[in-house]
């Protein structure tokens, strides 16, 4: 039996009505999570939504948003359209009062729109993928909007570096050869939000060939962790990287490194563990046999006879109170996991070398999130999270506040189904801007940035 925090309120009970911010309090579950952060003032969430009038975004009283680039419009920049599947994206500090965002497209070899190809910014000319990147005033007007390399596949998530570029990853391990591609992919990719010229196109490989997802810098070490979201048996790894130069600033990772892969001993499929607050010491790093996976994938290669440990959907990264912090959005038995879970939130301690569950969604919780599972998160400007749904039905962006409080933050309402059928686009990318004031937010299809501004705590 699971010994999961139970809570106050079913995930029905809050996302039913008006959209209420129910508080669930998770007894003791996010006391790690949040230690050390700036303290959040006042109580979980900001009130019901309110049904926006345009139909795209609800939000509650007292926010606002702006709509600040749609797929299919034309890119300021004369390159093309807008490209579509909105994803991953980082808000990074810009000169006298700017922001550059930078944001992924996560296009495949089928997509519709594909990021335009742009000289000296184009990796695989057959490839669909890539970033754009927007940058904005003080006000979030926009003031340029700009392909910021081309030419990748599938690029998914990321995550920012202590020098202020995006490390822009494709969920993708086609060969040259394979639905057309000329190139190789799989890789990292780091961009320049300010100057992509200065990044240009250049795939970071000692840092792995596999279906990336995201990734987080120690800003103390330079060691950069990385999660991979494999669709099939033996599920993804978390893997960090101790790159020859850390810390070096723009193009210090192309020097090379050690990609090692993470063993929890005793434990080779994390879905198996279901308490939270489960802890492991004594975690073990273990070099890539080989990291550009020329004839295995690296989840399939002999790691030796204690083996290597798996999860399934490994997603969301990021870096806070010296730790890492990785997602799992769901396990399920029937697709080959140890158990079934709607989600885990994990935390690796390097200095202790200790790995702990800190969250766990259902199914033996009263926090169900069947379907809709956390993917992209990050820290929210009161120092909590914010979190977004991937699933059917309704999405939202989810708060948690340090007390462990889950409330609705915003609703999506752009259905891309039908009234009989209906289907809502997935948040993505959700990242705030460097003071804290405005909260931006990807819907991943139709392809559209927000803008979100209001009474932030």
């Amino acid at each position: 039996m699971s010994t999961a925090p139970r809570s106050t309120a079913t995930r029905r009970q809050l996302l039913a009505g008006s959209g209420a911010a129910a508080a669930i309090a998770f007894t003791g579950a996010f006391s790690e999570l949040f230690a050390g952060t700036a303290a959040a003032r006042g109580h979980g969430g900001y009130g019901p939504l309110v049904p926006d009038p345009d139909g795209l975004l609800d939000l509650p009283k007292g926010f606002r948003y702006r709509v600040l680039s749609r797929q299919g419009e034309p890119l300021r920049s004369g390159e093309g359209p807008v490209p579509g599947n909105h994803d991953g994206m980082t808000a990074l500090r810009g000169r006298n009062g700017r922001v550059h965002l930078v944001r992924n497209h996560e296009n495949r070899h089928t997509a519709k729109i594909g990021v335009p190809t742009v000289e000296g910014l184009t990796y695989d000319p057959a490839a669909k993928g890539g970033c754009t990147a927007l940058e904005l005033d003080g006000r979030n007007k926009v003031l340029g909007e700009r392909v910021a390399i081309a030419g990748t596949a599938v690029n998914c998530a990321g995550g920012p570096t202590p020098w202020h570029t995006w490390l822009t990853c494709e969920e993708n391990e086609d060969k040259a050869g394979t639905n057309g591609y000329t190139k190789d992919h799989g890789f990292i990719f780091e961009v320049d939000g300010a100057d992509p010229r200065r990044t240009g196109a250049v795939p970071l490989t000692a840092m792995g060939r596999f279906q990336h997802e995201a990734v987080a810098v120690d800003p103390k070490s330079g060691i950069v962790y990385e999660t991979e979201d494999a669709f099939d048996r033996p599920f993804g790894l978390f893997y960090r990287f101790l790159p020859e130069k850390p810390l070096g600033g723009t193009g210090s990772l192309r020097a090379g490194g050690e990609l090692e892969a993470m063993r929890v001993p005793g434990v080779p499929d994390l879905s198996a563990v279901q308490e939270t607050g489960a802890s492991f010491d004594r975690i073990e790093w273990v070099p890539v046999p080989d990291p550009l996976a020329k004839e295995t994938a690296i989840r399939f290669q002999d790691f030796g006879r204690k083996g290597i440990t798996h999860a399934q959907k490994l997603e969301g990264c990021y870096w806070g109170d010296s730790s890492v912090y990785f997602v799992s959005s769901f396990a399920r038995s029937d697709d080959g996991s140890a158990a079934d879970h709607y989600g885990q939130v994990w935390r690796y301690e390097p200095k202790k070398r200790r790995l702990t569950l800190v969250v766990l969604f259902g199914p033996d919780t009263d926090v169900q999130l069947p379907g809709d599972s956390p993917d992209n998160i990050c820290l929210a400007a009161d120092g909590g999270l914010m979190v977004c749904e991937d699933g059917g039905g309704a999405q939202y962006v989810l708060g948690v506040t340090r007390r462990g409080e889950v409330y609705t933050m915003a609703r999506g309402r752009q259905n891309i189904g039908t009234p009989e059928d209906p289907e809502w686009g997935e948040f993505a990318g959700v990242t705030f801007s460097p003071d804290g004031s405005t909260m931006y937010v990807n819907c991943y299809t139709p392809g559209t940035t927000f803008a979100v501004t209001g009474p932030w705590r």
